[in-house]
């Protein structure tokens, strides 16, 4: 997805591209054909409502900037309400015939097994979450040992201004830090005795996702089990390691120890997400949030991602890449897609479009601005380049919580969520088309 959007966005301006793809000379455990832009998972790149939802946003963006994934999606788009489904072959079948038939497009196929040779002077390296182990290995000599993970251990996110600060507070275990940011950097969610093994049954009685046969197998796994794991070990396993109760006094009952803890942590630059620590969890969807929401503090969360654990090859870029999406240690090289740490065909695609459109400019002697943090698209690549947590960095969908708060928000007067994310839209689309211009 990103590739073929990054192909076609280096051809559009006019500059001449080599397109390389290791299918079908070597194969991978979930593509079945050799086409470009091959949807694995799902025909559905979700919602489309470009007013009120960040994916939809995220779309008319592409679609302003002559996106070939939108604008193929929506040619061979199929009945999905206020979604955007495609037909997976016909829509590959487009994508794959619009590349191959542009003058400045060549493709060759077979895989890259290593970093690329020095006259490769300008590269995009877009292999997704199945990157062949080869170039992997490469990669990781290329950069350091811990800088490229090959499972995504998903914790859920919650909207900050959801949390009901009421019964949870801030607070470090033991007051640690220096500073009063770092002593009061987690939000604490207390549980009583009762209320923490309500919590541990609904845990285990969960539906839960299975492993894909080509996941199982997959290295780096024992640090990142998921919760339920955990909870199987003992009922007590939970007590004494993400949910402990140690070195924390809860201010609005300072005489009473809670039984267990539930700690959330500041997941980007403006304090707007919070992660669950430690709660990875491979729950269906419906099971997280009937789950999650038993815990003092989150009954009326909104979560901006659910919990996961799945096969994923991605960078950590906030501690890799700079602004351009270029390897701060070898600057000829971008990288874009999944590999980057975005979650979503869409998402995939918009990075795709980004490092292609800055590859060109930058072939042709000039430098394209990162777009502003207000729009969808710039949101995604000041996340991914610096917003987020290097330390807790995992992959992440687009979301409104990614955005700058509107000015126009104040206390006692915020508006109504449907509004808000009007204004978010309005904003980001203003300032879209002024990034544009440019």
């Amino acid at each position: 997805m990103a590739g073929s959007e990054a192909a076609w966005q280096i051809a559009s301006a006019g500059v001449p591209v080599i397109l390389h793809e290791m299918r079908p000379v070597v194969g991978t455990f979930a593509h079945q054909t050799d086409g470009l832009a091959e949807l694995v998972c799902s025909n559905s790149f979700r919602s489309d409502d470009h007013e009120n939802n960040a994916v939809g946003l995220l779309h008319w963006e592409m679609r302003q900037a002559g996106g070939l994934i939108m604008e193929m999606g929506d040619k061979h788009s199929l009945p999905a309400g206020g979604a955007l489904a495609v037909d997976r072959v016909a829509f590959s079948d487009a994508v794959t015939e619009r590349l191959l038939s542009h003058p400045l497009v060549t493709l060759e196929r077979g895989e890259v097994q290593g970093i690329p040779p020095a006259d490769w002077d300008s590269v995009i390296v877009a292999t997704g979450p199945l990157t062949s182990i080869k170039l992997a290995e490469a990669i990781v000599d290329h950069t350091d040992q811990t800088s490229l993970a090959f499972f995504d251990a998903i914790a859920p996110i919650v909207y900050a201004d959801s949390i009901n600060m009421d019964v949870a507070w801030k607070q470090s275990r033991y007051d640690k830090g220096e500073t009063e940011e770092q002593r009061t950097a987690y939000i604490n969610c207390p549980m009583t005795e009762e209320q923490y093994n309500a919590f541990i049954d609904a845990l285990l009685a969960a539906d839960k996702t299975e492993f894909k046969d080509w996941e199982k197998d997959t290295p780096y796994f024992d640090g990142c089990l998921p919760i339920e794991v955990m909870a199987e070990r003992g009922r007590e396993t939970l007590r004494y390691g993400p949910m402990k109760p140690v070195g924390l006094t809860n201010p609005h009952q300072p005489d009473v120890k809670a039984h267990a803890v539930v700690q959330l942590r500041q997941d980007n630059a403006l304090g707007t997400l919070y992660n669950i620590v430690g709660f990875q969890t491979k729950m269906k969807y419906g099971a997280q949030t009937e789950v999650f929401k038993m815990i003092p503090g989150l009954e009326d969360a909104n979560f901006a991602r659910l919990g996961g654990i799945h096969r994923n090859t991605f960078l950590n870029s906030p501690r890799l890449l700079d602004d351009q999406m270029r390897l701060k240690n070898d600057p000829r090289l971008r990288f874009a897609g999944q590999i980057t740490g975005v979650e979503g065909y869409v998402e995939s695609a918009a990075m795709g479009l980004l490092a292609g459109r800055m590859a060109a400019a930058e072939r042709l002697g000039r430098t394209l601005p990162t777009p502003p943090n207000t729009t969808a698209i710039g949101a995604l690549v000041t996340h991914i380049t610096g917003g987020a947590a290097a330390k807790t960095f995992q992959p992440m969908n687009v979301n409104f919580g990614l955005f700058p708060p509107l000015d126009d928000i104040v206390r006692g007067g915020r508006k109504g969520r449907k509004e808000r994310y009007k204004g978010y839209t309005d904003r980001a689309k203003a300032d879209w088309q002024s990034w544009l211009n440019t």
